[in-house]
């Protein structure tokens, strides 16, 4: 059962993948962090080149002015690589020397001296650059500026290997996540396995093999030591309820057959044995329950029987009972539908629900019984249309000894056994048993499973 959860609906795989989004966020935030660094160290070595350009060419300004600041660009202007901006112009806008032949778009000169203060990022085509420009004693206007292409390729490179480190990682933690969750998966479903077994009935189920020293050995220690204890106490409960009812029958049906020989008062000799047998009947009841509750769970004793022919057979017996009451009778049964199960429970479970439906119901009223084949087992339908249940009870209906207040006042006979005996057979059988809502009466679904090939 728990086995077939959706994938999304397991707590462990969601623990795993938060786990893993969440060191996948942290490492991320560390790269985002260490690409910061990076970048500004090679901002400021990129900064530190242009100061040292600055200040060898103040000091050729200071020994002879323009004219060694010119000397000084046109060499370097033909040694230059392609990796260095440098332009000097006059007062009129005219290249004394340099690299460029006009002043680039988007740089304006700032401030005088050869300092690197404001130094600006700008972009000449596919490559960006970071100059200072200034304007010189006199109205000369001076840029020098250095490449920034190995910065970005080298940023360019640290981005993709980054992308693939984070792919990496995020690969690595989904497959050690998928592997732990699974292990822990594994751990779990062996316990939801057991508690399947036992919702089922079997209380004697046990987790196979050694426990392991941790919190999930534990765990199973403890949740054998539950069922051990609910074992026991329900054990001795039957135990008690079994012993009650055969020890009270017994003397029961000896105080029946003395009242036969008393003489002279045959009207109260026959209401004390009316009330004697109805005593006994209750306690055949409990018995029955108590048996059928104590094979919940166990496939002992169950045959392949054809509850097709089951229910038509019950039916023919109550549906004259049902029309001389004047209800209204529909019997539809798709024929050749077998389970695994015990023929006498059925037919005393089905008897049970067909002579309640009758009791209860007034003339006028309606009774149906159907049986149809379902994609995952069988589909057994008894409705009438009589009073059907109080909102009350609709939850405690078949617990033993639950009777309607309404019926008791009207002197409808009974004991609350009925539908308590009809629980513990669909449970005995692996049949659910379905209460669906209706806007009058009563209907109650079994929902059976669908014989095994191999049965």
């Amino acid at each position: 059962m728990s086995a077939d959860r959706p994938l999304a609906a397991r707590a462990t795989l969601r623990l795993a993948a938060l786990m893993a989004a969440a060191i996948m966020a942290l490492s991320l935030g560390a790269m985002a962090l260490q690409y910061r660094l990076v970048e500004t160290r090679m901002m400021q070595a990129q900064e530190n080149l242009l100061t040292a350009s600055l200040n060898g060419f103040a000091a050729l300004y200071d020994q002879r002015r323009i004219i060694a600041l010119r000397q000084a660009i046109e060499y370097r202007a033909a040694a230059s690589a392609g990796g260095e901006m440098l332009l000097l112009q006059d007062r009129k806008g005219a290249v004394l020397a340099g690299t460029e032949t006009a002043w680039p778009t988007g740089v304006d000169p700032t401030g005088e001296g050869f300092t690197a203060d404001h130094a600006v990022a700008f972009a000449k085509g596919d490559t960006r650059w970071l100059g200072v420009a200034r304007i010189l004693p006199g109205g000369f206007p001076l840029l020098v500026a250095h490449s920034l292409a190995p910065v970005d390729a080298t940023l360019a490179s640290l981005r993709r290997g980054m992308a693939a480190l984070a792919a990496a990682l995020l690969a690595a933690g989904a497959a050690v996540g998928w592997f732990a969750a699974r292990g822990v998966m594994g751990r779990v479903n062996r316990i939801n396995t057991l508690a399947d077994r036992v919702a089922a009935g079997d209380l004697s189920a046990r987790l196979p093999g050694p426990r392991s020293n941790d919190e999930f050995g534990l765990l199973e220690t403890h949740v054998h030591a539950m069922l051990d204890r609910i074992e026991n106490l329900n054990r001795a409960t039957h135990r008690l309820s079994d012993t009650i009812a055969h020890e009270l029958r017994t003397p029961l049906n000896r105080m029946t057959q003395k009242l036969s020989r008393i003489q002279g008062q045959e009207d109260l000799a026959e209401e004390l044995k009316s009330e004697m047998r109805a005593a006994i009947r209750v306690f055949d009841s409990l018995l029955d329950i108590s048996r059928a509750e104590a094979d919940q769970g166990s496939g002992g004793g169950l045959v392949p029987v054809d509850l097709s022919a089951v229910a038509s057979e019950v039916w023919d017996l109550y549906e004259p009972l049902a029309e001389d009451k004047g209800l209204g009778c529909t019997l539809s049964v798709q024929p050749g539908l077998r389970v695994l199960g015990d023929r006498n429970l059925i037919a005393q479970m089905l008897s049970n629900l067909l002579d309640n439906a009758i009791k209860y119901c007034a003339p006028g009223d309606a009774l149906s019984l159907g049986l149809a084949e379902a994609a995952d087992g069988h589909i057994l339908t008894v409705a009438d249309t009589g009073p059907g249940l109080p909102d009350t009870l609709k939850e405690d209906a078949f617990e033993r000894f639950v009777r309607a207040d309404r019926d008791i006042d009207r002197g409808i006979k009974g004991h609350g056994l009925g539908l308590a005996l009809v629980r513990a057979i669909a449970a005995r059988h692996g049949a659910k048993l379905v209460l669906p809502a209706t806007e009058k009466g009563l209907t109650l679904e079994f929902h059976w499973p669908k014989l095994a090939a191999e049965a």
